[in-house]
């Protein structure tokens, strides 16, 4: 299925940024931010992110709503995760991550810069203790 148009347009009274082929529109609603991020076929953190940011693995948590596409995850204790929209989101810090086939992927996230995960109530890290 093909992306409506309208939920890759700029969105109105957001800040853009591009970061390694990723798109997101970003605004402010007190202490949240509030995201749309736009992942592109053929993206994967570990390639694409990776050499920007220095972390073996993305230690962000990412907890919102895939809108459009389809993401895969992984842990370097073997956890998979795997979400196709339409789908709620929650990742644990500590993973990879790639777009799932031939359209991008599109979530739409609520985001507390590096308290997202204790913010929401998930591990800093991904574990299973």
């Amino acid at each position: 299925m093909a992306v409506a148009e309208n939920l890759l347009a700029p969105i109105k009274d957001t800040e853009r940024r591009e970061v390694g082929g990723v798109v997101m529109d970003i605004a402010s609603v007190g202490e949240c931010r509030v995201k749309r991020v736009i992942y592109p076929a053929g993206f994967r953190w570990s390639k694409h992110m990776k050499p920007l940011v220095n972390t073996d693995v993305c230690m962000h948590a990412h907890v919102g709503f895939l809108a459009h596409g389809e993401i895969h995850m992984e842990f370097p204790d073997g956890c998979v995760l795997e979400f196709r929209a339409p789908q709620v989101v929650a990742i644990e810090p500590g993973h990879d991550g790639w777009v799932v086939g031939d359209q991008p992927a599109v979530l739409i996230e609520f985001d507390f810069a590096g308290d997202t995960a204790s913010r929401v109530g998930l591990a800093a890290v991904h574990s299973h203790e």
